[in-house]
């Protein structure tokens, strides 16, 4: 049959053929665009026109009361509990500072306490001691200071001798001088002069020594203490000498 066909037949069919295609296609998307549900060019019509339309809506007074009073109610009660709250921390910060405080005026007084007890104790303590130890006695440096310093030391040492003795045998050797001395006697020509209140020898005051007291002849506790515990084993007591021993 295409043999029967012309070119100039075959021209046209071709032209007639792509003429109908396009007829076709534009039709197509002629249908295409007004059956489509949803596209760029309609939905900013129906969204324009929905944007549009007004919201038919009357307010109820009563709805928008009871509304107004949740929101009022809700709010009373959020203070309430936030004061609650509030108060609630300033109560037990406050009674947490009282704590405190308590505490360190107890811990205060309790230290207090304790310091005023070592305070008393070591009053008590020391007390207790002074009254154990015989309070120290002092003499005046004199005649009668020295003779009663010396009986003091010879009642310790259970050496006899009574002031009067002791004083009247002072006298008589040395007037009363510590710093007394013989120059002139056997024992000053010997080397050894007498010494001191009572005027004792060296070698006899080295022998009768009583311990505690001084070394020195001139002393005149030491010389008088020395001199009395001879007498005592010479003589019976310092009592007893009336004249050169």
């Amino acid at each position: 049959m295409s043999a029967f066909i012309t070119p100039d037949l075959r021209r046209r069919l071709k032209s007639r053929k792509t003429a109908v295609a396009g007829i076709a296609a534009v039709a197509a998307t002629t249908v295409a665009l007004s059956l489509a549900p949803s596209g760029d060019a309609e939905a900013g019509v129906r969204t324009e026109a929905a944007a549009a339309a007004p919201v038919a809506w009357k307010a109820d007074s009563k709805q928008v009361a009871a509304v107004h009073e949740s929101i009022t109610s809700q709010k009373s009660a959020f203070e309430a509990q936030l004061k609650a709250t509030q108060a609630k921390a300033k109560a037990e910060a406050k009674a947490k500072a009282e704590k405190a405080a308590a505490e360190k005026k107890a811990a205060a007084e309790k230290k207090a306490a304790a310091k005023a007890a070592a305070e008393k104790r070591a009053k008590e303590q020391a007390a207790s001691r002074s009254a154990a130890r015989p309070a120290k006695v002092t003499y005046p440096n004199n005649l009668d200071g020295w003779i009663r310093e010396a009986m003091a030391i010879m009642k310790k040492h259970d050496i006899p001798g009574s002031y009067e003795g002791i004083h009247r045998n002072i006298m008589r050797e040395s007037s009363g001088n510590p710093r007394a001395i013989n120059n002139w006697d056997i024992n000053a020509i010997n080397g050894v002069p007498s010494k001191g209140l009572l005027q004792v020898i060296k070698p006899t005051f080295d022998a009768y020594h009583v311990p505690g007291t001084s070394w020195d002849q001139y002393d005149p506790v030491a010389n008088i203490v020395a001199a009395c515990n001879y007498a005592a084993d010479r003589y019976g007591s310092m009592d007893n000498v009336n004249s050169a021993y």
